[in-house]
Formats: C-alpha cells, structure tokens, sequence
C-alpha cells in the first residue's frame, strides 16, 4: 500500500488565527492556507490536501457553503473537512454535518484537542485506506483467489479483520477500554444472529453472507465518536440536554464516515452494512429512539441485534458514570424493554443465549485473557496457520 500523505489547508479570513494554526500543527504534515472559501476551493485542486480546517464566518462564500462545494468536488469523498467556528448552537453544528463536514471545533480552540482530532483523523483515513488496499488487492486478483487454498483464503480474511479492527480502534484510542469491548460486541451480536437464524420471523434473512458481514460491522458501531470531544465522551457524570444532543450525532458521522469508505473501496457489504449499524443502533422499537425516529422492522436488522448486545454491554461494564451491573439484573432490564426499546423477537433471542452471554462475561473479567489491540491482531494472523 502506498504511505498515506499528511497534508493540511488551514482556511480562515483572519490572518494572525492562520499562523497560529500553522504553529500548533508544524509537526503533523505539510501545511498550506487559503484566506477565503474561493481561494480554499482554488488551493484545494492544487494542493490537494487530506485534511480541511475550515472557519464557519467567512467573507465572499461562507464555511458552510465551501463545505459543501468541497464535498461535491473530485476530492470531496477523500479529504475530511473539520469546520471551526466562534459559535457552539447545536443548529450550527448540525448545518455543519449536514453539509458534509466530519468534525466541528470552537474557538478558542485548545491546542492538545487540536492535534489531538487532526491526529484521529488521519488515524481514521489510513485506516480507511488499508481496508481499501485489502478490498482492492482482492478485486485485483480474483481469478487467483478463487485457486488458492483455504489456508490462503483465511489469511486475506484475517488481513481484513485486522484492518476494520485498526478502524474500530480509532473511535477508542481516547478511552481505557481494551479490544475486550469489541471482541465482546462483535461475539454478542454474533450469537443472536445464529440464533435468530435457526428459527422465527426473520430466518429466512439471515444467511452466511449476512453472518459475515454482521461479524465485521458490528465492530464499527460507534465509530462516529471520533467526533465527539473528550470533554463529552469521557464526562464522568450525567451530560446536559446539550451535551446529549451533541452525543446523538455520533450516528451520523459514522455513518457518514462509513458511507465514504463504501464509496473508495466498493467494498458494499459488510461496509454497508455497517454504515446501516452506526446510522440506526440508537433507534427504539417503539419509534422514540435517534435521531430518524425509526420504528419496528423499519430500522434494519442489523441494527436491532446490535443495539441489545451494544446495551447488554453497557450494563454490564463499568463506565464512568455507573459500576457494572450484574448479568441477572442487566437481562431483567433488557426483558423490561423488550417491544418498547427492543425487538421483541431479538431479546427473545437473548433469553435463549443468555448462558452463553455469560460465559463470554466471564471470560472477559479473566485479566489474563483480556485481549488488547495488538493481541487481538495476533488473534487473527493466528487464523492463518490453525
């Protein structure tokens, strides 16, 4: 794969913010300005930059309105714009979003987050580039693939795995969270699929290809939480209504993010799906979850099975506002909320796997298994010679 380049257009009509950008960011890539939306338009098709930091109140075009000719312009599904403003209104951040912006930052900015988010998102573009590398080696090559053996074909598996579990680590790298919480989503959802593969209404949905494409994806669900601030994710206690509503768009950007990666690797599948995950894993059976207000069998499957394994998870893990409940109480909860928050028939899935939700419980708290990020990479390049 070809090393991914670190290039950065700072944009903003006030010169001095300008060059105190270029001094917090000198060691993070190479570096250009535009003082305009015309000019960051103009320097974007020569600079072609990897990474936008765009003031919201501009002269001429305004933030919102280059974002958006960015985002429909030859590189819009490449460079990742973060929109600066002097404002905070959650009307104004959401306009940003809906424009196509990837992150929102106020002034005056801090300089640790500063980095910290232009470092996650070149964190979350290499990522998105090994998946493509992945994808497309195997597109390349399928005449060959077809040929190799079944040792050769779990290596390529193995590979993907490692690159969507790199991605899915960027949305935690802030957090003290081992892989255990991945793996642990990834084999709960995983059980109620099997499960709801052998009987019920939605049998005849799931099949190996669905299986496979769950395993991954499930992975990525909160990856939209790389847009969300320390400050918020990290709260020890309970968010304001604003800081909740800011939480919520942790959906869309993942999604919005998912979507892209779809888009450069052709990939389809499983990154479709997992797009479908991010986007609606928040919704409530009864239509009164986030954001889209989905109800009943109109939020996707997927993102049913996610959402009881996600809050089965949650309940069960200690967090910094909660201790860990215990597996008998966080099922009575579940059951609690099963046709208000949840699909019936999924929690009636997890009734029927709860003994094994529970081994894999155990087996987490176990300090000798926990599975940290290049563990779990050794995990699955094992795959390979097994």
């Amino acid at each position: 794969m070809e090393s991914v380049s670190r290039k950065i257009l700072i944009v903003d009509d006030d010169d001095a913010f300008r060059r105190l950008l270029c001094a917090l960011l000198r060691d993070e890539g190479r570096l250009e300005t535009a003082a305009s939306g015309e000019e960051a338009l103009e320097k974007t098709l020569q600079f072609l930059p990897d990474l936008i930091l765009l003031d919201v109140m501009m002269p001429g075009i305004d933030g919102y309105e280059t974002c958006r000719r960015l985002k429909a312009g030859p590189l819009g599904q490449r460079v990742h714009v973060i929109m600066v403003s002097a404002k905070s209104s959650r009307e104004e951040q959401a306009e940003a979003f809906e424009v196509g912006a990837d992150d929102y930052l106020v002034k005056p900015i801090d300089p640790h987050e500063l980095r910290s988010r232009v470092q996650l998102h070149f964190r979350l573009r290499e990522a998105i580039c090994t998946v493509e590398s992945v994808q497309a080696k195997i597109e390349s090559h399928d005449s060959t693939v077809k040929r190799l053996t079944e040792r050769r074909a779990r290596e390529i598996v193995a590979t993907q795995d490692v690159a969507v579990f790199t991605l899915a680590k960027v949305a935690e790298f802030r957090d003290k969270e081992t892989g255990d919480h991945l793996v642990r989503m990834r084999s709960y959802s995983q059980l109620l699929a099997e499960r709801l593969a052998e009987e019920g209404p939605y049998c005849d949905q799931i099949d190996e290809c669905f299986l496979d494409d769950l395993y991954r994806s499930s992975l990525l669900h909160d990856i939209g939480k790389v847009g969300v601030s320390d400050a918020i994710l990290l709260k020890p206690g309970r968010l304001t209504p604003g800081e909740f509503e800011t939480m919520k768009r942790h959906t869309i950007i993942g999604a919005n993010l998912l979507d892209q990666a779809m888009t450069l690797s052709q990939c389809g599948g499983f990154l479709a799906m997992a797009g479908a995950i991010a986007r609606f894993h928040h919704e409530r059976f009864d239509g009164a979850g986030y954001l889209a207000g989905l109800q009943g069998e109109e939020i996707p499957l997927p993102a049913r099975i996610v959402a009881v394994a996600d809050v089965y998870d949650a309940l069960t893990s200690a967090r910094p506002y909660k201790p860990a409940f215990s597996t008998d109480k966080s099922l009575d909860m579940i059951l609690s909320e099963s046709g208000r928050h949840f699909d019936p028939v999924v929690v009636e899935a997890l009734l029927h796997c709860f003994d094994d939700f529970q081994q894999i419980q155990r087996s987490s708290e176990q300090p000798s298994e926990a599975i940290g990020a290049m563990a779990f990479i050794e995990h699955e390049l094992a795959l390979v010679s097994a």
